[in-house]
């Protein structure tokens, strides 16, 4: 284990800070988390702009249950959309098997678990990884064996479930193969050094956790070449969870904001035009005689709304979008939305229901008023 005195923070939080500034630095948009198992990193990582698709994969199908939830959209993300989209998927499976469903990504982490798989089995991972999924980039944490004379108390290796802990020379040597084999190069660092007081010198144990950075070779770093499509179909994975967050770029969901928007300002104006307190819709708005309705211009709204210009871009994708919408009415020439009283219209509703009882107000309130005093007594 990894004592905290040695680490502040921890080092776990080290590695996944060495994926946020990786991912910022490049602005991936795609990302699986190969054994994710409680889903911290992807948590993390779903609060990063860059990332439009997040995917996590374990062979533990019920740590990732317990943990899924939390990777849930917010009501905050309901009500204030954001302009990106993002998709969230976790499979249950083994990273030594292949599934087309994560192919073609621009990043693959495998955070602390490599050393996990049985070295006959570390062959198969590199030919999925690096040969069948085929990332732009490929971000690959281990344990460095020649620091563990530095942690205290520590027998054998550093978790029960390790199956061998490489030298950096080791880690090296099977990096470099797989660049060789597979078309990446890779360059190599890590996190957690040593304290100063190491004797004989901080550096001679190199980092707690050593780092491979791999970057297929005829590729930029933000620019995702597809893997040859030649390659046949293979699902091996179970999909646990699947969830795609509210975007503004799903016209839908931007109709909606838009069009509350519209209520919004169309209702203040209104209210304003009634109460005498506004220039420009005295101007381009007209009163129904005996109503109180009120046609404000689209371009009146354009102007003294900054959001709708940022959502819609142009008024006629503005005017679009409002198009046979059932909160709003437009005018016939679609060039204004037309507001109106809603309180009138209940007033007028109910003095309608009072002519069909045949009873005057008065009247009616009288007898609702004597049934109500004889349930009381039957009560």
């Amino acid at each position: 284990m990894e004592p905290k005195p040695i680490f502040n923070p921890p080092l776990h939080q080290r590695r996944h800070q060495f994926v946020v500034d990786f991912i910022k630095r490049n602005k991936t948009k795609k990302v699986v988390d190969l054994g994710c198992c409680d889903c911290t990193l992807l948590h993390r990582l779903k609060f990063h702009h860059e990332i439009e698709l997040l995917s996590g994969v374990d062979i533990n199908g019920e740590v990732m249950k317990k943990k899924m939830r939390s990777l849930a959209p917010l009501p905050a993300d309901y009500l204030q959309p954001g302009d990106r989209p993002l998709s969230i998927e976790l499979y249950q499976g083994s990273v030594t098997q292949k599934d087309s469903r994560l192919r073609g990504f621009d990043l693959v982490t495998s955070i602390e678990l490599i050393e996990h798989l049985q070295l006959a089995d570390v062959e198969l991972f590199s030919e999925v990884v690096f040969g069948f999924m085929a990332p732009v980039s490929v971000i690959v944490t281990t344990p460095n064996s020649e620091f563990n004379p530095l942690l205290p108390g520590l027998v054998g290796f550093r978790h029960f479930d390790h199956k061998f802990e490489w030298t950096r020379a080791e880690f090296q040597t099977w990096a470099l193969k797989v660049c060789e084999e597979y078309g990446y190069e890779v360059y190599f660092t890590g996190v957690g050094l040593a304290p100063p007081g190491a004797s004989p010198t901080p550096t001679k144990f190199g980092f707690c956790s050593q780092i491979g950075v791999f970057q297929r070779l005829g590729t930029t770093e933000n620019a995702c070449v597809m893997p040859s499509s030649d390659v046949d179909e293979v699902f091996s994975y179970t999909l646990l969870y699947s969830v795609a967050y509210p975007s503004l770029r799903d016209n839908n969901i931007l109709q909606g904001v838009v069009v509350n928007e519209v209520m919004y300002w169309t209702e203040r104006l209104r209210r304003e035009r009634m109460e005498g307190r506004t220039r420009e819709v005295d101007e381009d708005s007209q009163v129904q005689a005996g109503r109180h309705d009120v046609i404000v211009p689209l371009v009146q709204l354009w102007s003294c709304c900054p959001k709708v210009k940022d959502l819609c871009g142009t008024l006629s994708h503005f005017t679009q979008l409002l198009l046979d919408h059932p909160l709003v009415t437009l005018t016939q020439d679609a060039t204004a939305v037309l507001v109106t009283d809603q309180r009138q219209d209940q007033e007028d509703a109910e003095y309608e229901d009072l002519e069909d009882t045949g009873c005057t107000e008065t009247e009616q309130y009288f007898l609702s008023a004597t049934q109500e005093d004889d349930w009381e007594s039957e009560l």
